[in-house]
């Protein structure tokens, strides 16, 4: 059955202009726009009388598995229950009007199929399988009296522990058979590691190379977690095309963004929530305390970058009970950006990054019909997008859900 929306806004994101007009969506595509459109009798026809229309959202940095801020404390859960919160999360997140999202790490095929196939209500999903993370990195979450590591590929988690040159190929090849839609990389410390230090870099120039190597043989990218500017620019020089944070860029890291064409995905609502409720969602002690360190700066991070015309996605990474939150990043940005461009990072900016231009993130005819019918202009208020209660309808794939 297809799907009618006369008398809608349609917002062009890559201009900034609306037009009157109507849109049908026929076998989850947009099929045609423009006024006065006639659809067979079967249709589903739904008056917006001048409602504003936006492509659906694309959040570039989620971990749908992330149930807790404890994300050491994924592997011991049951992957059937990590799959139960998984569905859950994913679910809010498409009323929230992200009606695609690329995982950072911890969603696996598994869940992919499921929302493919219906029995997951929830965005497009964009997996990576297990980040790959080096011995006392990002990912390894063993305390300073633990030896024994499980990374038993049953077993639910965000990360994979892999040293040397042959290691990381190993790794970043299995994840890529199992289908990873990019690789994930830690290339520095971070907040909610036991054992590392933010300022670190992590990974040598060799491994780095190699991951990027294997990625890009099979057509696939590189995503690094990186805050300061000298683990970026080590990223960036390595062939990373996306660098997940960023918080501590310079100049050098804008220049190298230009040069590689590569993107930034800031994730500034995770600190403002982490410092809030972290330790509520069970982010531990020591972690909590690290959370100063990047906080102020990824305001000023966007803003060097925004200036220096860096491509720019929109992310979140946010955990446990926090995930209600993923808006609120739109009302962050605009402090420094203009809310055409904050809504241009989370579709067509987006849309770029994971590979998708043309496809998602847009209205245009043949792409896929995602969109949400808003009640206000965002516009002129970046609040129609930061606050959910302002979307009237979202539209996977033609049909509403």
């Amino acid at each position: 059955m297809s799907l009618l929306l006369k008398n809608a806004l349609l917002l062009d994101v890559e201009t900034g202009e609306y037009a009157e007009a109507d849109l049908r969506c026929a076998d989850g595509r947009v099929a045609e726009t423009g006024r006065g459109l006639r659809a067979p009798d079967d249709t589903r026809v739904i008056d917006l009388e001048g409602a504003r229309v936006v492509p659906g959202l694309i959040d570039a940095h989620v971990h749908v598995t992330a149930s807790t801020a404890d994300l050491g404390s994924l592997g011991s859960m049951s992957p059937s229950y990590v799959a139960a919160h998984s569905a859950r999360i994913m679910g809010d997140m498409l009323s929230r009007g992200f009606t695609t999202v690329r995982d950072a790490s911890g969603a696996d095929f598994g869940l992919a199929d499921a929302q493919a196939e219906g029995l997951v209500r929830g965005p497009r999903l964009l997996f990576c399988g297990k980040g790959l993370s080096q011995t006392g990195g990002h990912a390894d979450f063993r305390g300073r009296g633990q030896h024994v590591k499980d990374d038993h590929p049953c077993c639910a988690g965000v990360g994979r522990v892999a040293d040397g040159v042959d290691a990381v190929r190993t790794a970043a090849r299995d994840e890529l058979r199992k289908g990873a839609h990019h690789i994930k990389v830690m290339g520095s410390g971070g907040v909610a590691s036991p054992t590392d230090r933010i300022d670190s870099t992590q990974y040598s120039m060799e491994e780095l190379r190699a991951v990027v190597e294997e990625a890009g043989a099979a057509n696939r990218y590189v995503a690094a977690h990186a805050y300061t500017a000298r683990a970026v620019n080590r990223a960036l020089e390595a062939g990373v095309r996306s660098i997940e944070h960023g918080n501590l860029i310079d100049d050098t890291s804008v220049e190298l963004f230009l040069r590689h064409e590569a993107y930034l995905v800031p994730t500034l609502v995770t600190y403002w929530a982490l410092k809030e409720e972290g330790r509520e969602f069970g982010l531990p002690e020591r972690s909590w305390r690290k959370v100063d360190e990047v906080l102020g700066a990824g305001l000023v991070a966007l803003e060097r970058a925004a200036r220096g015309g860096v491509r720019i996605a929109y992310g979140t990474d946010l955990l446990g009970g926090m995930h209600r939150h993923q808006n609120h990043e739109f009302r962050l940005r605009a402090e420094v950006q203009r809310p055409i461009d904050v809504l241009r990072a989370a579709t067509v900016g987006a849309a770029e990054l994971v590979g998708m231009a043309g496809e998602i993130g847009t209205l245009a005819v043949g792409a896929h019909a995602d969109l949400l019918v808003l009640d206000g202009d965002p516009l002129e208020d970046i609040g129609v997008l930061a606050d959910p209660g302002h979307v009237r309808h979202v539209v996977q794939a033609g049909a509403l859900v």
